[in-house]
């Protein structure tokens, strides 16, 4: 049988298999989709000031309140960020962590105590502290410098870490705990606390910078991140002990496994339905996942897999306090992400460029238990530069036929959170 015979063979039995991955991922970075018409979404649409950068929010609805992880200045970013591989000038700016009330749409920025940072800020966890509802644990990746590299060892030039803080609800103060280093944390993107001593954090890459690191991207059998499981056994070090002047004691107390392997640009964190279902995604690849704890209390298995058409990052899910029995539930996930991400460069982003945003909301159908994917936001670019998290906050029905709720939207390079009302 002559070759080209068997090659025309093979591409015709392969050909379709191999074409819808290729397809989807097309998708999902927006090869096909073009700048939005912003009339539709815009109307009422607010900045909340002095928001800067804030990568991750979360809703904690005990106090309807929103925390935010942000920075202080817009240009840093785009010289340091280890997570989009800008490793050029560690910055001399620091991070900050801010409460939004969704009453006053006024951000108030928390005051650090027994922490002097540098902070570089990205994904955080709220978790009501269970011997006191009235406050809070927040947990925060930090991008520090490695000064393993500084010292020209070799050596990655970014070591980053946690930070543990405590937050008493209706204070200004935010005081540091703790901080967190292991070697399995490699490249920190979010956190997922089950209790202020377990917790999980997804490892976003495997490369840190470098042509293999754009092939982790854009090359869905490229697996090679992960999610690690965190076991403290202490909260608070020793009364002596100062992070700012020795920082060995940061991995004190940390036990740390693999819990989830082989995974594609593991990314976001979120608390889903239940307390048992953690939410996951894969960013580039525009997958989010339904995942549980295994019986070990510490591995994690995927349940479901629910494909996007835009890359998607820091989930988060809306539970409808006016659902009504059997219909008229709009409760779902709430993902945001980029409209054209084939747009936005691997290095050197433009401060001045605007990255066009997309927000969707997911739901099951009644009527079916299918998947309903809504899109209930789009930017061009001009009033929110990128989106990598959005939260709802419920608004009291006037009537049994309208549904609405305040959106919170903010991006890893936007300079504030805007918020405006959609309908669900």
């Amino acid at each position: 049988m002559p070759a080209r015979f068997i090659a025309f063979l093979l591409l015709a039995i392969l050909g379709p298999s191999l074409w819808r991955p290729v397809q989807r991922r097309l998708t999902v970075l927006g090869v096909h989709r073009y700048a939005p018409s912003n009339e539709t979404f815009v109307q009422g649409l607010r900045t909340i000031p002095d928001t800067i950068q804030c990568e991750d929010m979360h809703y904690y609805s005990p106090g309807n309140l929103i925390f935010a992880a942000c920075e202080d200045s817009l240009l840093p970013r785009f010289r340091w960020f280890p997570p989009l591989a800008h490793l050029e000038g560690y910055p001399a700016s620091t991070g900050s962590i801010h409460i939004i009330d969704p009453q006053t749409m006024l951000s108030t920025r928390l005051i650090f105590e027994n922490f002097q940072g540098p902070y570089i800020s990205h994904g955080i966890e709220v978790l009501q502290d269970p011997h006191q509802p009235t406050a809070v644990y927040i947990f925060a990746v930090n991008h520090l410098a490695n000064p393993e590299y500084d010292l020209g060892k070799k050596a990655p030039k970014a070591r980053s870490q946690l930070e543990i803080f405590y937050h008493v609800l209706g204070s200004n103060t935010i005081r540091h705990l703790r901080s967190v280093r292991h070697p399995l944390l490699t490249t920190p993107n979010d956190i997922y606390a089950r209790s202020p001593s377990s917790f999980y954090v997804t490892n976003d890459h495997y490369y840190r910078e470098g042509a293999m690191r754009l092939v982790e991207d854009i090359v869905p059998l490229a697996r090679w991140s992960n999610v690690v499981h965190i076991q403290l056994d202490r909260l608070v070090l020793g009364e002596d002990d100062d992070d700012d002047d020795d920082d060995d004691d940061d991995d004190a107390g940390v036990d740390a496994i693999v819990a989830l392997a082989n995974m594609h640009n593991c990314n976001g964190f979120g608390h889903g339905k239940s307390q048992d279902e953690v939410l996951l995604t894969d960013a580039v690849g525009g997958s989010l996942y339904r995942a549980q704890v295994n019986n070990d209390h510490r591995t994690l298995s995927i349940v479901e897999e629910i494909p996007i058409d835009s890359t998607i990052d820091n989930p988060s899910y809306y539970e409808d306090p006016y659902r009504t029995p059997g219909h008229d539930d709009a409760s779902g996930y709430v993902l945001a992400g980029l409209r054209r991400a084939l747009n936005f460069p691997a290095t050197h982003p433009d401060p001045a460029a605007k990255e066009a945003v997309m927000v969707w909301h997911i739901r099951r159908q009644s009527s079916t238990a299918d998947w309903e994917k809504r899109l209930i936001f789009e930017d061009d670019g001009i009033n929110i530069r990128s989106a990598s998290t959005a939260v709802l906050v419920p608004i009291e029905p006037q009537d049994e036929h309208s549904k609405e709720a305040w959106l919170f939207v903010s991006g890893f390079i936007s300079s504030g959170i805007v918020t405006v009302k959609v309908k669900l």
